[in-house]
């Protein structure tokens, strides 16, 4: 274990962008070998931004079934508490958790009219954006996971009517900690609902930030070892 640790005790952002820097300029240099090695964790990746993917759309139908009970509510003279909340985080949910699938599927905007001069400057033009792009959305992940630890120091909770089950806090509270603490922890938990805290629908954004980031450094690499983009526009007929 001693040797591990001078390892794992690296700076956070070696872990973050000099490692995955170094694959690419791997990739660059290996090309079709780099492929060949790196073919099943390509197709596991793609795999999850597909799961990404079905999760957005997951969340657009809730969105439309909070629409259809705010409905039925008003018809039926009830109320429905927190449905603007819910509807809010559902459509947050849906925008992050479809950024990683969205680019592998070509649907972002992408402005290619220099990529359109040349093959050699299209290629360098497109791994320099895709590499400022991996950077940026990393920063951008970090400070999401940021975002989400301090609501839970901060014990931050809705400003409106959302109730969340204790429970389901509680469970999500286990992959923060070790499984020596879950019995004690499920031993504390009620069966009343309470004010939903922030970091939880704060959870999709950094999710999906932290998928859209990996996405962005795998298609690099992608990039980097086949010399051609592996993320292609949509045909529009």
């Amino acid at each position: 274990m001693r040797d591990w640790q001078p390892f794992l005790g690296l700076p956070l952002w070696v872990w973050l962008f000099v490692f995955p820097t170094c694959l690419a300029l791997y990739c660059f240099w290996q090309g079709p070998k780099a492929a060949n090695q790196l073919q099943p964790v390509w197709r596991l990746l793609d795999r999850v931004y597909k799961a990404s993917g079905i999760l957005a759309a997951i969340f657009m139908v809730v969105i439309l079934l909070l629409i259809i009970g705010q409905m039925v509510a008003r018809w039926s003279n009830m109320t429905f508490p927190g449905s603007t909340e819910y509807a809010g985080y559902s459509m947050a949910a849906t925008s992050f958790f479809a950024l990683a699938y969205t680019l592998t599927q070509g649907g972002h905007i992408r402005v290619s009219v220099l990529l359109n001069l040349n093959e050699h400057t299209k290629f360098w033009l497109d791994a320099v954006a895709m590499f400022i792009a991996a950077v940026t959305a990393t920063y951008f992940a970090r400070y999401a996971i940021k975002t989400n630890i301090m609501s839970e120091i901060l014990n931050d909770r809705t400003q409106g009517q959302d109730f969340v089950p204790e429970w389901l806090l509680t469970l999500f509270a286990m992959f923060a900690s070790s499984p020596a603490k879950w019995g004690e922890m499920w031993a504390k938990t009620g069966s009343e609902w309470v004010y939903t805290p922030v970091w939880l629908p704060q959870l999709p954004m950094s999710i999906g930030t932290i998928l859209l980031a990996i996405a962005i450094w795998d298609y690099l690499t992608r990039l980097l070892a086949l010399r051609e983009s592996q993320i292609h526009s949509e045909v529009l007929e």
